[in-house]
């Protein structure tokens, strides 16, 4: 059997943490209590593996920090009738080290070995880093 595996995706529209949890409350009455969805034109082809403690680290301005632990894959069937994954993940959004990443499209596995640590829960709530700022000290291998 193949280890857990994470997956990587860009945070198109949000500025910081804080732009994508503030969407998701507001979301969250659109959503199964506890839990948080964002859907994606590609199923994981390694399902098994990202349903066995993977997460959805968020690339936001160019920068991994944050993630999201995925609960579920479920098929959602939108207008268009084409089949999409919908990740169902915890509502808890996990502050990661900063960790820079190049723009890509759609998603990515992200090996548990290469995925950024979790801030300490003390740092959870710690000022935020500009963007530009915080990839620049994580170019330099500065977190």
């Amino acid at each position: 059997m193949d280890p857990m595996i994470n997956l990587l995706k860009l945070c198109v529209g949000a500025d910081s943490v804080e732009d994508l949890t503030d969407w998701q409350h507001d979301q969250r009455p659109r959503w199964p209590e506890g839990r948080a969805i964002h859907v994606t034109r590609m199923w994981p082809k390694r399902e098994a593996d990202v349903l066995d403690g993977g997460s959805l680290y968020w690339v936001i301005k160019g920068v991994i920090l944050c993630r999201q632990r995925i609960l579920d894959l479920q098929e959602v069937i939108l207008s268009d009738g084409i089949p999409r994954c919908a990740l169902v993940m915890d509502q808890e959004v996990i502050r990661t080290e900063a960790a820079p990443r190049r723009p890509f499209q759609g998603w990515r596995y992200l090996d548990p070995e290469d995925s950024p640590r979790d801030l300490p829960k003390a740092r959870a709530k710690d000022d935020v880093l500009p963007p530009k700022l915080a990839q620049a000290l994580a170019e330099l291998g500065l977190h």
